[in-house]
């Protein structure tokens, strides 16, 4: 756990600002020295590979920092293995799955992570980051041979999370969804990012960053609220 180095972000956009704009410098800063990172966009599925990668590109391009898509490499293995720094894009969560599955690098992300490389992912790609995708938000649009996805992290998360009830509407609420979830899989803690918060893991320690409150459920009848520089730690346990 020590050698992890983690940055998992609820999403990549706030209203009203451009895209990855709340959250690049906090990007650049977990990279550092690290200048060329390789870019996933799988979860794309109304966006082409170049138009996704190109679109992450605008944005880190000015910290210094070279972003090329996984797709322009013949042997995405090789790709992975090569990779100083390794960015997950959002998108549709169970695409991501079952094309990382596809091109067989699941195993060989986690590897890659485990031994230190840095990883950062928003939406889709901080689910990847979990045990599984069960707490994703999003439509299985496809079937993954597995909902088993990196298992970097021995908690989950619910990006995108929010407590807000659309008026007159009867669906279950995001908390109720996450209770479902807590029912059947008593084992394990889920933490919930609302938009424009992430959780930093580096040197063993996870910290929660951003300026809306979050909140962890330990089970279906306890959540406590977390805040900005809260220490997480006790998730990685």
């Amino acid at each position: 756990m020590n050698n992890l180095q983690l940055l998992l972000i609820s999403n990549s956009t706030m209203p009203g600002e451009a895209y990855l704009g709340y959250c690049k410098e906090n990007i650049a800063q977990f990279l550092g020295d690290v200048k060329e990172v390789l870019f996933i966009p799988y979860a794309g599925v109304t966006v082409s590979y170049e138009d996704y990668t190109a679109n992450v590109a605008a944005a880190l391009n000015p910290f210094g920092i070279e972003v090329t898509g996984i797709h322009t490499f013949s042997n995405p293995i090789n790709a992975v293995e090569s990779a100083k720094a390794i960015i997950v894009g959002g998108g549709n969560t169970f695409e991501l799955l079952s094309k990382l599955y596809d091109k067989r690098i699941v195993e060989i992300i986690r590897k890659k992570v485990m031994n230190g490389t840095p990883y950062i992912g928003w939406s889709a790609g901080s689910n990847m980051a979990c045990p599984t995708i069960k707490t994703t938000n999003d439509m299985p649009i496809t079937m993954p041979i597995s909902f088993k996805a990196l298992n970097l992290i021995h908690f989950q998360i619910n990006p995108h999370y929010t407590e807000e009830r659309i008026p007159n509407h009867g669906g279950e609420s995001r908390a109720q969804r996450l209770q479902e979830f807590l029912t059947k899989n008593t084992d394990i803690e889920v933490l919930g990012l609302p938009e424009g918060t992430m959780v930093e893991v580096r040197d063993g320690k996870a910290t929660y960053l951003g300026e809306y409150s979050g909140k962890v459920f330990f089970n279906a009848e306890k959540a406590e609220e977390v805040n900005h520089q809260d220490d997480l730690s006790f998730l990685l346990k």
